[in-house]
């Protein structure tokens, strides 16, 4: 096997920005309850996991809270959380909706606290990255969006977007205004060290987008591009996460300025990967895409090999791919499935 020549950091950059990395960067993500069982597979912990499959995960920045005091399992917002076994992984989930009850702005701005910025303290930041500036660091995500439909009960918020526009609005401006102080004070805090800030949002199922394209460009787009110019303002890369069918929207996103795109779903429609790379693979640097429907879960280690290796020739020709499961692996992937991806990523991506 060739000798490695460059840092994480150094790797990513190189995929980001057009350039010949000396191998193809490898992501890890899984719920807790898969990455535990990796690790007993393996007899380590995680931190040598990730040294002997070659993982190169970002590592996340963020605020400390420093805040008013909340009860136990409730958060900022006001979401009470409690944890939901789905029988392949474990998530904490919204057991409240704390905004339902409002019917207008009015009313939201009379009774509701919305967080704010100064509830976080972003001091212990340059300790943090010192003597670590060879990883890759993550900084400034955003996804609000995601945040009101909890806030709001997820059917409410459905129709929020027909009946209430003017309460969307005025939510989602609350919402991408804390994310984006958050990345500003990060960017401040830890000058040139983010190398990726995530601009994500779930557009899509499994074969359609979740909201009407009219929606997704008047609610979304112009808040996600004035995180994503904060984002290049400081030297950070855009990374996209939006699951499911989006094609449809991809334009759009490379409109904002979108440059890498997770997770690749491509067993939904319109997903294909030969497509999206003849398509979009001059614009985009594509992540994931190692299927986690049926070939990580329930596929044999050769058809793990086997994906491995077609990612890498049709979404890596030429450069422009991150080798990562298309979301978090659940513990009903094998562990063996889980060293085959890692294992076939390294002794194919030198290429």
């Amino acid at each position: 096997m060739p000798k490695e020549t460059m840092s994480p950091r150094e790797r990513w950059q190189a995929v980001l920005s057009r350039q010949k990395p000396d191998r193809v960067p490898m992501d890890y993500w899984a719920t807790a309850e898969a990455t535990d069982q990796l690790c007993k597979h393996m007899g380590c912990d995680f931190d040598e996991v990730q040294r002997r499959l070659h993982i190169d995960k970002p590592q996340p920045l963020g605020g400390a809270y420093v805040g008013p005091a909340f009860p136990e399992y409730t958060d900022y917002f006001g979401l009470r959380m409690k944890l939901v076994d789905y029988g392949t992984g474990k998530y904490y989930e919204a057991d409240n909706a704390p905004l339902a009850q409002f019917q207008s702005i009015d009313e939201m701005e009379a009774e509701y606290q919305w967080p704010s910025p100064d509830w976080f303290d972003y001091s212990h930041l340059p300790e943090l990255v010192k003597g670590k500036e060879h990883l890759v660091w993550q900084g400034g995500t955003s996804e609000p969006l995601l945040f009101y439909k909890a806030l709001r009960g997820y059917e409410l918020a459905y129709m929020d977007l027909l009946e209430r526009p003017e309460l969307v609005h005025y939510c989602l401006d609350k919402l991408f205004e804390l994310a984006y102080q958050n990345a500003q004070r990060i960017f401040e805090a830890v000058p040139s060290v983010v190398l990726l800030s995530y601009v994500a949002e779930d557009l899509g199922g499994q074969d359609t987008l979740l909201y009407a394209p009219e929606h997704i460009r008047e609610f979304l787009l112009p808040r996600m591009k004035r995180m994503v110019d904060l984002a290049k303002q400081n030297g950070a890369f855009v990374f996209t996460h939006s699951d499911g069918a989006v094609h449809d929207i991809i334009p759009d996103l490379i409109g904002i300025g979108a440059q890498a795109l997770n997770p690749i779903q491509w067993r939904c429609t319109g997903m294909e990967r030969e497509r999206l790379k003849a398509e979009f693979g001059n614009r985009l640097v594509f992540h994931g895409a190692v299927d986690n429907q049926y070939t990580l879960p329930f596929g044999t280690v050769e058809e793990v090999r086997q994906e491995v290796i077609d990612n890498l020739r049709i979404l890596g020709a030429g450069g422009g791919y991150i080798i990562a499961p298309c979301h978090n692996i659940q513990s009903v992937s094998p562990p063996e499935n889980v060293i085959a991806l890692y294992e076939t990523g390294y002794e194919e991506g030198w290429r």
